[in-house]
This record gives structure tokens, sequence and C-alpha cells, in this order.
């Protein structure tokens, strides 16, 4: 059996090949290595229901995350995963280079991800091309939740939000100065608390403030990222992640003003990533 997973630091996604039946589906939170450890990896797999039956048949684990772009983060995945599957072949990958499966296939171009984090690379038709970007949410990350989240908390902390949406924000969120330190500088997975105020933008997308906001983000993304390629408008750019799919309209806007020719957008990769592994993998077998 073949277990594929796109993991996120928010969420991942896992499909399971059942050869009788239709792909057993399951997410469980996000597993990027920079984040969460080894030993936590491996106990959140333990605590899966609808693996627990499978265990020992499966054979091949495919797994794709976020922070998996170094061979030492890459290892830990890897560890961690041989512990619940011992007698599988274990590959673990980036989420981008599963984006790119997903979407390109043996195509190329430029894949980019806008989920929790953003990230972007050239991909030739077999492997992507080594990136400048891709820095996290403290460097880098432009057009992410989490810098989505972060420009939302800064100005409802320093009150430059305006007074109508601040006060929505207030009573949607019941937060303070101090459960907003605590979230970010003490506790895990502070990139996911931020990119989680994203669904607050989604409500209230009309609202101008979050309408500049969000060309503003992407903006940001398509300048730092996308146009640092030369003859980037040669290529399509293919987008995965929640925030790309949920904010597709002013994404494909922006990206119109520089010239970018907009691909697939889709807001998780894991049905098309499953799909082209499985088939990969089978017709290598036969």
């Amino acid at each position: 059996m073949i277990l594929v997973a796109d993991s996120g630091s928010s969420r991942s996604d896992w499909m399971l090949h059942l050869p009788d039946s239709k792909p057993l589906r399951f997410s469980t939170k996000g597993l990027n290595p920079f984040f969460v450890s080894e030993k936590e990896i491996a106990a959140v797999l333990t605590d899966v229901p609808e693996i627990i039956p499978y265990i020992k048949e499966v054979n091949e684990v495919y797994f794709f995350g976020a922070g998996c772009s170094t061979p030492d983060r890459r290892e830990l995945v890897s560890n961690a995963l041989t512990q619940i599957f011992p007698s599988s072949f274990i590959s673990v990958e980036s989420d981008l280079l599963g984006s790119a499966f997903a979407t390109f296939g043996i195509g190329k171009g430029l894949i980019s991800n806008l989920g929790t984090g953003s990230d972007i690379s050239f991909y030739d038709g077999e492997k992507l091309s080594a990136s400048l970007h891709g820095n996290g949410y403290v460097l880098g990350d432009e057009g992410s939740g989490a810098w989505f989240g972060k420009q939302l908390i800064t100005a409802y902390l320093y009150e430059t939000m305006p007074r109508d949406l601040a006060r929505v924000f207030k009573e949607s969120h019941h937060i303070t100065k101090d459960i907003i330190i605590k979230n970010v500088y003490q506790r895990d997975r502070p990139n996911a608390y931020l990119a989680s105020f994203a669904e607050f933008m989604a409500n209230n997308r009309q609202h101008p403030y979050i309408d500049n906001l969000l060309r503003n983000g992407f903006d940001e993304f398509v300048r730092t990222n996308i146009m640092t390629y030369p003859n980037f408008w040669d290529y399509e750019c293919h987008f995965v992640g929640r925030i790309a799919y949920y904010f597709d309209l002013h994404l494909r806007e922006v990206c119109s003003l520089h010239g970018v020719r907009v691909g697939k957008i889709l807001s998780s990769p894991i049905e098309e990533l499953f799909h082209y592994v499985v088939d990969r993998e089978l017709n290598v077998q036969l």
C-alpha cells in the first residue's frame, strides 16, 4: 500500500491507496519539522484511528512537507515515520516539490505555495531549481497567511486599523496584547497562530482596509518572489495553498497587473499529488 502526505505548518492531508476500494483520506495537524519534534510527529500518527488497521500493510510512504527542504529536517521526519512504518520505504521531500508534481506533472514553469507560509521555485519537469525564497515567517513569507496575520495584529495593537473593523476584530477574537505576545513568542507554531487570522480576512474581505491589505500582500509576493525570475512571463505560474485559493480574485488581479501568467490555483494538492505518485509507482512496478 502507498501512503502519500502533503503537510503544511497548519494542516497535513493524507491519502492511502487501497487496491480494492477508494482511497482512504484523513487529516492531522501540520507537521513542519521546524516546529514539531520527531517524537511529536510519531505521536500524531499513532493517534489517527483511520490508519491503525493498515500500518503493517503500508510498504511505501511519500511525505511532502513544509520545512523539509534541508537534509537534516528531512531526516527528522523520515526517522519519525520509520517508527510508525518500520518495514516501509520512506521518501521525504519539500511541499513545493509535491505542489509541482500535483500541478505540472512533467511540465515546467513556476510553482508557488501560498498558505500558512509562502515559497516559490522553478520546476523543469523533474526537479526544482535552487531558490532564494522560502525564508520563513520572520524573514519572508510575503503574501502568506502568517504575513497577513502579522499585518492585522500589528495594526490592531498600534490602533491604526480602522475603528469599525477593529471593533469587529475585537468582538470576534477577544484577544489582548498579552494573549498575542504569548502565542507569538512563547507557544508552539506561532506561524500557524498568525495564519489563523486569515478567516477574519475572508469574512471581511469587502472592507476597504482588507481589500487593500490583500492587494498589497500579493503585490509584495509577486515583486519579491515571482519577478526575480528572468523571463517569468514566458511560463505559467501555478499556485497551491488556501490563501491563494480563497483570495484568488485579488491574486489574479495583482498577477495580471505585473504580467504573471496564472495557471492552476489549488487549495490543497493532495488529490492530484496522490494520483501522480500512485500512477508513477505502480507503473514502475509493472
